[in-house]
């Protein structure tokens, strides 16, 4: 936060108005199911995005992105998409506050932070959350955090062209040190489950690879999943997504399906189940548990739902090999990315060196590898 303050007296000459700190995020376990209605168990962490930001009687959107040492200039009379992609996430934010009805100004913003990028970490929810209470802080619009949720979500369809789920955001808004957040994707009803780690530290590695597979394979699944739902809704009334399918149910009539279709609702229902023994777990402070848990997770979503990839697969075998580890799984939307291990803390140090030896003599990439902590969401500093 410092260097971002210091970074926009530099530019602009004066102290900025507002500091916000706005974080990424890790989801313990509940993967692909948010799109099928189900549970998810995310948290915030304590890598983040920070702003530096003030009003300005310019009509105009000033915003320095700190990281790519870049300048953008709009005038907020012309707020519309720009051909500078980082740009977006700010923009799209700021036209949801438009279509709401509230009068923005113009703005002047220097933003960065250290979530690393393309690791699966949500550093584009943590840009759009962070300049929501921006706006909400400087033209007083005291917007809901839930509005602020939605805002920031719609922002990055519209904006940014993804389709996201509301996951990211969500948590990055709501999120508390030392404690996971099990969200209702239907509801958005969730409960806190206080974490602890005391023994533990949580260890992302990621891969460096993101195969091409990715997006095309994500749209397979949803729709295989839409399929086995208009399978079952010819047995059971009242189910509208796989959140409303017990395991007994689709093992009584898996010979109607088709094997892939199966084994991906198969791997969604169960996922949803762990995510609930997840928290429960969590609750009665059965860490070990979870770790369980996650390597169950991993199975599914290599041999059910295949989503995972070979140099996923590598990692978390290097890390089960691991006297350190009590959980792991791959993270993310799949084929790259990032895995999620639960190791014990006198032994992060060495099992960090070990897996990225060991990768990297296999793959010939050294992966990166980030400890991070549970923290607090998006907050005025």
């Amino acid at each position: 936060m410092t260097e971002i303050s210091e970074k926009y007296i530099d530019v602009f000459g004066k102290t900025a108005e507002i500091a916000v700190r706005s974080p990424g995020r890790i989801n313990l376990i509940g993967e692909h199911t948010d799109y099928n209605d189900g549970f998810v168990f995310p948290a915030a962490i304590d890598k983040a995005i920070y702003f530096a930001a003030s009003k300005n009687d310019l009509g105009l959107f000033r915003f320095i992105s700190a990281d790519y040492n870049e300048r953008f200039e709009l005038e907020v009379a012309q707020l519309s998409v720009s051909k500078t992609p980082w740009a977006n996430y700010l923009l799209g934010v700021a036209e949801q506050f438009v279509q709401a009805g509230y009068k923005i100004g113009g703005i002047d913003c220097v933003f960065g932070g250290d979530i690393p990028i393309g690791a699966g970490l949500s550093s584009s929810a943590a840009i759009e959350t962070g300049f929501a209470l921006v706006i909400d802080k400087l033209f007083d619009c005291n917007v809901s955090k839930l509005d602020q949720v939605k805002m920031s979500q719609k922002a990055e369809h519209e904006y940014a062209g993804v389709m996201c789920g509301i996951m990211d955001q969500f948590v990055i808004v709501h999120g508390r040190a030392d404690s996971a957040i099990k969200l209702d994707c239907r509801s958005l009803d969730f409960e806190y489950a206080h974490i602890d780690l005391s023994d533990f530290d949580i260890v992302l590695c990621d891969t460096k690879v993101k195969h091409s597979l990715a997006s095309s394979a994500y749209n397979t699944r949803r729709q295989e999943c839409e399929s086995g739902v208009k399978i079952l809704q010819k047995f059971k009334d009242g189910i509208t997504a796989l959140r409303d399918v017990d395991i007994a149910l689709l093992q009584e009539h898996k010979d109607v399906f088709d094997e892939n279709v199966y084994k991906r609702c198969k791997y969604v229902v169960e996922e949803n189940e762990r995510v609930n023994q997840a928290f429960e777990a969590l609750h009665q402070g059965d860490v070990k548990q979870l770790g369980e848990l996650m390597l169950m997770t991993h199975e599914g979503l290599k041999d059910e739902f295949e989503v995972s990839c070979s140099e996923l697969d590598l990692l978390v075998d290097l890390a089960k090999a691991s006297e350190e580890i009590i959980g792991v799984r791959m993270m993310g939307g799949g084929f790259g990315g990032c895995t999620i291990n639960l190791v014990k803390k006198e032994g992060t140090a060495a099992f960090s060196k070990k897996i990225a030896t060991e990768y990297e003599k296999a793959t010939g990439t050294a992966p990166e590898i980030h400890i991070v902590k549970i923290a607090d969401g998006t907050a005025v500093i």
